[in-house]
């Protein structure tokens, strides 16, 4: 059979060796006239017995032969009674079993599917049919023809099967004709295609290029686009020029589509001192939000009592431990027993946790509850190990709620039911994007204490919002930013070079016998085959090091031969080859295996996982780090254990969540630590190359940091202090509203 060419076959389907009801995936055998025929494609509710007609084209799976990969097809409902029967009997329209479906085909014979369509009512003529049971049967009918009308309007245009179910549980039955009137509708959030699809497909159907319905998506596109990027909001003039560049049209007639927008309340404009500001409603609710419920908490509660001798807890807890703090630690502590909201910043070596877990144990010695939380697993996990105290996520300390399929993250803890503690304490807050944050806020009573410990120096939040560097510039939060390096930590390289970058001056990278390593070195690819063997042999031997979890090698870039993506093919095959004991699959241009370290890549709230003591729960999120455990072909199937123990399933159409996870960039790494990074650098990408990038990097290494390549890549990235602006008006809203209080 010749490779592309298109076939036309149609069969019954003979078996569903697997089907993912979230994605349409599915695997089946389909029984032709003259062959039974691997089939694999995007299904909607495929059942055996149904008749379809199936266009694709063939492919040879290297373990499992001659498949044909569907690329559309249409379903022919059984026409003769005994085909009916058969069909219905399948359990292919839920509430019939073999013996109503035997009932309704003497009933009604070759005319039983139209009845169930057309004239639900008449099921009750047959015993043991009620008018509920009727009218289960007819809508649960509609709805797997509903989803199949869809995915066959929509696979007309090359959209894949799970946008389809998306699609029909956000319209229903109104689908097609809503997307025929106006297909921009499928960039929601729920659905998720993109702007350019959507346009190709109202090009397709004739809808004029300066319609209402095609600028104002374009309006909603940019403003969701750039939430990607970090900003909650765009100024005005700038949304208006992007969406006009994007469907090239004027921006005057832009800007009236805008003001009907704001109108309709799609979107808000605010007001500020530097011009109007337009944002997606979710994050100007969010923002503002944040912004009351702070204020709020700086406000002294009715019958409030400062906490009496505060400086002379401290002196007891030192005399106790036979420690002494130093003058900034000593007020952080202080204040953190008298106030409410604290913020309290430093560089690597400065001793955020000593003062931490000072506050910990004063607090819990009054009798109050601590919870302590931080952003990702691996934080959370070294929040646990330096305190002594437990630390969870912040998703699992919020207690992720049962998803819906909507994209949306939502808690069980909130304003109704708030977190039992009196003090909450969050370490890396830079990595808080503000949904997160404000879900944080309303699980918090107002008489909780709030405590911020973060380092903004480092990259900001992969979500939108600059929390942490807004409410530090804001001036309303009490702020203790930690300077003084302690003796111990001031005899890391890692340390003392860390406060050097972020003061603008070169590292040491002469220095061969501590803990900072630099290695010169011209080449990408001899870069590449270094750090293999400093990952494989070198450390491993050296400091016995496990590859897997102790050792991260990070770049700034995926692409090029010193590129992520590259590094993980090469440590790949290094630390975890091809092996006739271990399962492996393909995803585009990814080989997976068991044992292979992998990362989640976009949050994925409705993933359901469990730890070994029986722990159960919902979401794996953008960052995660885990290792195939399992991969279970029969099912099409692989399990990944992540931080904390917990074991989620993946369906291998969900693979493409997933990326190796040898190599991954700086932004990946935030809010991790290594015992020994590897970090190579090369000249050339001055764009990727700025300061707060590099000393992200080095501030993700605990014990060893190696770094590859050119000292003038270093010296570029220490001489730019670049910051891109992240818009936001947190802290223009956190003024506003202290100031009138």
């Amino acid at each position: 059979m010749e490779s592309g060419q298109l076939y036309r076959l149609e069969g019954s389907v003979e078996t569903v060796v697997f089907h993912n009801g979230d994605t349409g995936f599915t695997v089946l055998e389909l029984a032709t006239s003259e062959e039974l025929v691997t089939v694999v494609g995007e299904f909607a509710d495929v059942n055996v017995g149904e008749t379809l007609v199936v266009t694709g084209a063939y492919t040879t799976h290297p373990k499992y032969g001659l498949q044909l990969k569907a690329q559309a097809y249409e379903r022919l409902l059984p026409a003769t009674a005994a085909a009916i029967e058969s069909y219905l009997a399948s359990g292919a329209v839920k509430g019939i079993g073999p013996a109503i479906a035997r009932k309704l085909v003497q009933k009604f014979g070759d005319e039983t599917l139209t009845v169930i369509e057309q004239t639900p009512e008449r099921l009750t003529e047959v015993a043991g049919i009620s008018p509920k049971k009727a009218e289960i049967i007819s809508k649960e009918y509609q709805k797997q023809f509903g989803i199949r009308t869809v995915m066959l309007f929509l696979s007309k245009s090359g959209i894949p099967a799970s946008y389809a179910i998306k699609t029909w549980k956000k319209f229903g039955l109104a689908a097609q004709e809503l997307l025929t009137q106006n297909p921009y509708l499928l960039c929601v959030d729920e659905i998720g295609v993109s702007f350019e699809t959507a346009d190709a497909i109202a090009v397709q159907n004739g809808l004029a290029p300066d319609s209402f319905e095609r600028i104002s998506a374009a309006v909603l596109h940019v403003l969701r686009h750039n939430t990607g990027n970090g900003h909650t909001c765009l100024p005005q003039e700038k949304l208006l020029m992007t969406a006009a560049k994007l469907v090239d049209a004027d921006s005057y007639h832009i800007a009236d589509v805008l003001e009907e927008q704001v109108a309709r309340q799609e979107l808000v404009r605010l007001e500020t001192p530097e011009g109007p500001f337009i944002y997606l409603p979710r994050y100007y609710e969010a923002e503002c939000y944040v912004a009351s419920k702070l204020s709020l908490m700086l406000q002294k509660l009715p019958g409030e009592e400062p906490l009496p001798d505060a400086q002379g807890a401290v002196d007891r807890l030192e005399a106790a431990q036979g420690i002494t703090y130093a003058a900034l630690q000593r007020q952080a502590i202080t204040m953190a027993l008298t106030g409410r909201l604290l913020i309290l910043t430093g560089g690597p070596g400065t001793g955020k946790t000593t003062t931490v877990s000072a506050i910990i144990r004063l607090l819990e010695g009054m009798g109050e509850k601590v919870a302590l939380a931080a952003p990702t697993g691996r934080a959370a996990k070294r929040m646990s190990e330096l305190t002594g105290a437990e630390a969870k996520t912040v998703h699992r300390l919020l207690e992720v709620d049962y998803g819906d399929g909507s994209g949306a993250i939502k808690f069980k803890r909130g304003e109704k039911n708030p977190l039992p503690c009196q003090t909450a304490i969050i370490d890396e807050t830079s990595m808080m994007d503000i949904l997160l944050f404000e879900s944080l806020l309303r699980a918090l009573r107002f008489s909780c204490r709030l405590i911020l410990v973060g380092d903004p120096d480092q990259l900001p939040s992969v979500g939108a919002g600059n929390v942490l560097g807004d409410l530090i510039a804001s001036g309303k939060i009490p702020v203790v930013h930690l300077e003084e390096i302690f003796r111990q930590a001031a005899q890391s390289l890692i340390v003392t070079n860390a406060h050097a970058i972020v003061a603008g001056q070169l590292p040491r990278l002469d220095v061969r016998d501590n803990d900072f390593f630099f290695l010169p070195d011209s080449s990408a690819q001899h870069i590449c085959q270094t750090a293999v063997d400093l990952c494989a042999r070198r450390l491993p031997r050296r400091y016995g090091y496990s590859p897997q979890w102790d050792i991260q090698v990070i770049a700034p870039t995926r692409v090029g031969a010193a590129g992520t993506g590259e590094l993980n093919r090469a440590l790949q095959q290094a630390l975890n080859p091809p092996d006739p004991r271990k399962k492996e699959f393909s995803v585009g241009s990814a080989t997976f295996r068991e044992g292979d370290k992998v990362m989640q890549i976009k949050n994925n709230y409705d993933l359901a996982w469990e730890r070994p003591d029986g722990e159960e729960g919902l979401g794996v999120f953008n960052g995660d780090i885990g290792v195939i455990e399992l991969i279970n072909r029969p099912s099409s199937s692989l399990i990944v254990c992540f931080d904390e123990e917990r074991r989620a399933e993946y369906s291998f159409d969900m693979a493409g969540e997933l990326e190796l996870a040898y190599a991954i960039t700086v932004h990946k790494s935030q809010g991790n630590e290594y015992e020994a990074v590897i970090l190579p650098l090369m000249e050339g990408r001055s764009r990727m190359y700025y300061r707060s990038l590099l000393y992200t990097a080095v501030t993700r290494a605990r014990k060893l940091l190696i770094i590859l390549g050119s000292a003038q890549a270093v010296a570029q990235m220490v001489a730019s202090n670049r910051r891109t602006r992240r818009y936001s008006n947190l802290r223009y809203l956190l003024e506003e509203v202290c100031d009138d209080g």
